[in-house]
């Protein structure tokens, strides 16, 4: 296995080969085949200097290193040992551990522009700035990043986390290299700002992986509100009924208080990818074909995805088809018969265009669920709403067939 190295920015060097022998020195104690990538800034701006050095390398893992520092003599192994628990390893100044040898006022600018960035992007990570990082080079070059300068150190960490990928920051011994100018942080701040409101947008949309799980715990009340309370009601649904079948799982917490046996189901890669903390089995599929034998479950869930496919075919045919006779069937999903819900989604489609409301392209009302699942012979056993609009209905399949229709 090929350990890639790179240097961005070689040409900030004035003695580049001591820099890239004390390199070599480093790789050669990890015991792989590593090859060196020393790449020059130039005039073509970090971001495509790291972008052409990514795609060059032919290492199954690219450690990418700033020049601009000196006397660490332990960060690629440090690096490389951690390479099993993320896609993407940050060597960071602000963890605990980590120790700075920065003037003061650098050091104050440094953390109150990564601090500004971790909140605004709402990255998990304390040094989005730091430039040494291990990449798992499947995932780094599947990224579509497009960055011409250091903004690009965000922008892997954003389409890292939209895609579901994990980031792990280690604690880095930093001193300043005194042969190499620094990154002035007005310089980094107006990169970072030519990117941020695309970067954000990226950040906070439906498609990003872990939308659902940040919404829990949101800084805005009235989503932290609607989440916190779907998950108590959805909760509350599934306790006591066994292993639960949960269609359309995305990336929510309620994934996490499945119970033993359970599976969660998605067709969206990303949003598994990322339900991987959560230690429950997971399934890429449709919800319109559960791999899955028919009456397999004692409970079935499916919260907030009839609204977004189509009526017929019906995905509720394949839901009951899973679902054991006796079992609960656990549904979510707005009520538009509510004014309440037709208001808000339209408020909801003025605020956040492109959002979820966007995605609505069936409409669904507690009558006619009602009367659905009357003809299917189910017993309907709760009626749950949060804030008079999105609804949550409990039904009990028939331990015998319903007749059918004459």
């Amino acid at each position: 296995m090929v350990l890639s190295v790179a240097v961005i920015g070689i040409d900030r060097l004035t003695d580049p080969e001591a820099f890239l022998a004390s390199l070599r020195d480093q790789a050669n104690q990890l015991g792989q085949p590593t090859e060196i990538i020393a790449t020059p800034i130039a005039d073509r701006g970090f971001g495509r200097a790291t972008r052409d050095a990514l795609q060059q390398a032919r290492g199954r893992y690219i450690i990418t290193v700033d020049p601009d520092f000196s006397d660490a003599p332990g960060v690629l192994r440090d690096l490389w040992a951690r390479r099993d628990e993320a896609e993407i390893v940050v060597a960071s100044r602000y963890v605990p551990g980590a120790h700075t040898a920065m003037p003061p006022l650098r050091r104050a600018g440094s953390q109150v522009l990564n601090l500004a960035f971790r909140r605004g992007l709402s990255l998990g990570v304390n040094d989005g700035s730091s430039a040494i990082r291990l990449y798992d080079a499947r995932v780094v070059k599947g990224l579509s990043l497009q960055a011409e300068d250091y903004d690009l150190l965000q922008e892997v960490l954003v389409r890292a986390y939209a895609d579901g990928w994990r980031v792990l920051e280690i604690p880095f011994h930093y001193t300043p290299n005194p042969a190499v100018a620094s990154k002035a942080h007005a310089a980094l701040a107006a990169a970072y700002a030519r990117t941020f409101w695309r970067l954000w947008r990226l950040r906070n949309s439906i498609a990003a992986a872990d939308y659902d799980y940040r919404a829990h715990d949101s800084a805005i009340p009235l989503q932290r509100y609607w989440q916190r309370n779907r998950y108590r009601h959805i909760n509350e649904l599934i306790q006591g009924q066994g292993a639960v079948l949960d269609v359309g799982c995305g990336s929510s917490h309620i994934i996490g208080a499945l119970p033993p046996g359970s599976v969660a189901v998605d067709v969206l890669a990303n949003k598994l990818r990322f339900a991987r903390r959560f230690g429950v089995p997971r399934v890429r599929a449709s919800g319109f074909a559960l791999p899955f034998d028919s009456e397999s479950f004692p409970c079935v869930l499916c919260s907030q995805v009839i609204e977004h496919v189509p009526m017929v075919p019906s995905m509720i045919e394949e839901l009951c088809r899973v679902l054991r006779p006796g079992g609960r069937l656990v549904l979510g999903t707005p009520d538009y018969d509510r004014w309440e819900w037709v208001w808000m989604e339209k408020a909801y489609g003025l605020a956040a265009p492109g959002g979820y409301a966007d995605e609505h392209i069936s409409h669904y009302t507690r009558q006619g669920l009602l009367a659905e699942f009357s003809r299917r012979g189910y017993a309907h056993e709760a009626t749950r709403y949060i804030l008079r609009g999105e609804l949550i209905l409990a039904f009990r399949k028939p331990e015998q067939p319903a007749p059918r229709d004459r």
